[in-house]
């Protein structure tokens, strides 16, 4: 998927419950109290440490919801890598608007850069094999398609968006339905020819058993290098092989070394840390 704007009709509903909750019942009562209301600022976003850029159009959503004076000059678009000290992008206009807007603006820059350069750091660690860093849907709720958005930014590639994308036979499925063979039979049977098929199998003698029915791609949870090595060669390019289970920058490019196509890593989404990004007031 290629690394597009997302729809401000799909942002801006994020945003605007943002700038909310952080407004509650009576505004920006420090801003109101303290700055005049005609004054004017210049501001910069710099970033206090080294990473990858994600989730301009959020800030700038965030900034020209309070209001539509405020001017934003981007300097490194998402996806840039930026080193420490360098600035993201100017922020010019009210001084009051501004800061009311800036944790709101901060937070969604802060942690859509955060995906993004953890991302990149495995992204880079892979680079000499032909495997693809991939998210999963262990995402903050409200937030999954900023996020993914972010894991693009950052070189990666997305998995399945929601539910409805593809089948996924994980092992409470294959429990529930009575093993491997029945669950894909009644996936083949149940949706269309343009739905793919994925299982999840965590030994090589399922793997055996879900390649009899040809499904379009295996997930390979938590296996060791040398199972992994086995898969791939069983698999013979019949299906698209995915691993998974607790995989780092440091563990990635033994488990890519195997052959494998896809390796996905929930954390990404779920728990990388933040790019350290502050907004200050520039003094040319």
């Amino acid at each position: 998927m290629s690394l597009l704007p997302l729809p401000a009709i799909m942002l801006e509903p994020l945003v605007r419950s943002a700038l909310l909750e952080d407004l509650g019942r009576a505004g920006d009562v420090t801003s109101e109290a303290t700055v005049a209301k005609y004054h004017h600022a210049t501001t910069v976003l710099a970033a206090r440490q080294p990473g990858v850029v994600a989730g301009l159009d959020l800030v700038s959503l965030a900034f020209r919801l309070i209001d539509q004076n405020i001017k934003i000059d981007v300097n490194r678009a998402d996806g840039s890598k930026v080193a420490q000290g360098e600035i993201i992008a100017s922020v010019t206009g009210p001084t009051r608007a501004i800061l009311t807007a800036e944790r709101t603006a901060l937070n969604f820059l802060c942690h859509l850069s955060g995906i993004a350069t953890a991302t990149a750091s495995i992204v880079a660690a892979v680079c000499e094999h032909r495997a693809k860093i991939t998210c999963t849907r262990k995402t903050t709720p409200g937030l999954r398609a900023v996020e993914k958005y972010a894991v693009r930014a950052g070189g990666g590639a997305n998995h399945r968006f929601g539910l409805d994308d593809a089948v996924l036979i994980k092992d409470n499925h294959i429990a529930a339905a009575g093993g491997i063979r029945s669950a894909i039979k009644r996936a083949r049977q149940s949706v269309g020819h343009l739905v793919k098929i994925e299982v999840e199998v965590d030994t090589l003698v399922q793997l055996e058993e879900a390649l009899s029915l040809v499904p379009d791609a295996v997930l390979l949870d938590n296996m060791s290098l040398d199972e992994l090595r086995q898969a791939v060669a069983m698999v013979a390019s019949r299906a698209i092989t995915e691993a998974s289970g607790r995989i780092t920058a440091t563990t990635a490019p033994a488990i890519a070394a195997t052959g494998i196509d896809l390796i996905s890593v929930g954390w990404l989404t779920h728990s990388a840390p933040i790019l350290d990004i502050g907004l200050d007031y520039y003094a040319p």
